[in-house]
């Protein structure tokens, strides 16, 4: 995968390369303004054309865009097509962890046996760390889908 930096591939021409990646199909400036909601197909072909000069695409003699290579994406995995954030892996690792907490805790709760006041304070600490991680990661996802 080529290393792009991050101030190269941000924002708008982040969404752009996300949707040329998610297409099934080489896509023109119009597809583009369309598909990203942009204000005009010269500014689509404007974040096309960089995008191409990063080696990230192609244009073939009809004028349409595919997909060269996928590059890394700080703090993101590809998966398939879709991009995600990888905070959202931390939060399902802490989900699991809280599961098993809560599930120790029923169990002790069934058995009349007294919960350890470590237990209680692992457990609130892991609700934490989940609702933080899935917070952030899903404010991450929105900003890479949302057009």
């Amino acid at each position: 995968m080529p290393a792009t930096s991050d101030e190269e591939l941000k924002d708008t021409t982040l969404k752009v390369y996300i949707y040329t990646v998610k297409a099934d199909k080489p896509v023109g400036p119009r597809d583009v303004m369309r598909g990203t909601n942009l204000s005009s197909p010269s500014v689509a072909y404007r974040h096309l054309q960089k995008l191409e000069n990063l080696g990230l695409l192609t244009k073939n003699r009809y004028g349409n865009y595919t997909l060269k290579q996928k590059t890394t994406i700080t703090g993101h995995l590809w998966l398939g097509k879709t991009l995600v954030p990888r905070l959202i892996f931390y939060a399902a690792f802490f989900t699991g962890l809280l599961v098993a907490e809560l599930a120790t805790i029923t169990i002790r709760l069934a058995a009349n046996q007294p919960i350890p006041t470590e237990l209680i304070y692992l457990t609130l600490t892991t609700t934490t760390a989940t609702a933080l991680f899935l917070t952030e990661g899903t404010k991450l996802h929105k900003q890479t889908t949302q057009p």
